[in-house]
């Protein structure tokens, strides 16, 4: 009997069924579909899971996921940040102040207070300490001497700086500097405001070693040039070049805009960067 039952219910689901319209004038068949229940229940399972794998990495991976009721937004990450920080900071100086009243209490007994220089090891002796060189450590050096052999530029006189006057920087944007070069308050370039959907332009012939986008800064395009100088455009809307494209100066390589985190509005924040550390774009860009 459990087996007929089998028998019946798998052939149910194999049989076909056709779905067929008729035009209801000449009754003539326009369109027709065979279908099964089994088939029925495949399309409906696989469209569901497809679905929901879609729905899963659009979530997962664009900044859609911010708007999802109770994901944590920018601000409310920076204030965690913040808060461990501080609490941080909070029990180091309870631990300053515990042992601050242990020292009380241990004068006050007659006693002597520990402090950091009491505390420390003095069995300890530095004469005895050898700093012998292992084997990775000379093989290490093996290795940078060989690659250095041949470098022409350790010999070249740095004290030579790039005549950065001869140069002539095209200025990305033509706008109204709202923020400018401030590196003690870490802010290591120029905002400049201006239209909405203005194109913004490479200030110098180079090649795009980096265009993505990011949570802070939103669709960030660097551009390295000749001269160990460096250019960085952030906050665009959209961006014309890719990773490894060689552009020339003025040349449209983004749309200005207010993506990411750190912004108020539409804006380019432009950054230059020599040997690895960042100069006041103003002084050589006329925005």
């Amino acid at each position: 009997m459990i087996k007929e039952k089998k028998k019946r219910i798998v052939s149910k689901l194999r049989n076909k069924y056709r779905l067929s319209i008729y035009n209801d004038d000449t009754f003539e068949e326009v369109w027709f579909l065979r279908l099964s229940r089994l088939n029925v229940f495949s399309i409906v399972g696989t469209s569901v899971l497809l679905f929901t794998i879609a729905i899963i990495v659009l979530i997962a991976f664009t900044p859609i996921r911010e708007f999802i009721p109770g994901y944590p937004d920018g601000n409310m990450r920076r204030n965690i940040i913040n808060n461990v920080y501080k609490l941080d900071s909070l029990e180091h100086e309870l631990e300053i102040r515990d042992r601050y009243f242990e020292s009380i209490n241990t004068i006050i007994r007659g006693g002597t207070p520990l402090s950091y220089e009491n505390s420390q090891d003095t069995t300890v002796r530095y004469e005895e300490i050898t700093f012998d060189k292992s084997e990775h450590d000379s093989l290490l050096r093996q290795q940078i001497e060989e690659e250095e052999l041949f470098n022409l530029s350790i010999l070249a006189n740095t004290s030579n700086k790039t005549d950065f006057s001869s140069i002539h920087f095209y200025p990305p944007v033509k706008g109204l500097v709202t923020n400018s070069f401030n590196p003690n308050e870490y802010h290591f370039g120029t905002d400049i405001v201006t239209a909405s959907n203005k194109v913004v332009v490479a200030t110098l012939d180079g090649t795009v070693t980096i265009a993505n986008w990011t949570l802070e800064t939103g669709y960030v395009i660097q551009i390295q040039h000749d001269n160990n100088l460096l250019s960085v455009y952030k906050h665009n809307s959209e961006l014309l070049k890719k990773i490894g494209n060689h552009v020339t100066a003025g040349e449209a390589i983004a749309i200005i805009g207010n993506s990411g985190e750190l912004t108020s509005g539409p804006h380019l924040h432009f950054e230059l960067w020599h040997n690895g550390t960042p100069i006041d774009p103003e002084d050589y860009v006329a925005f």
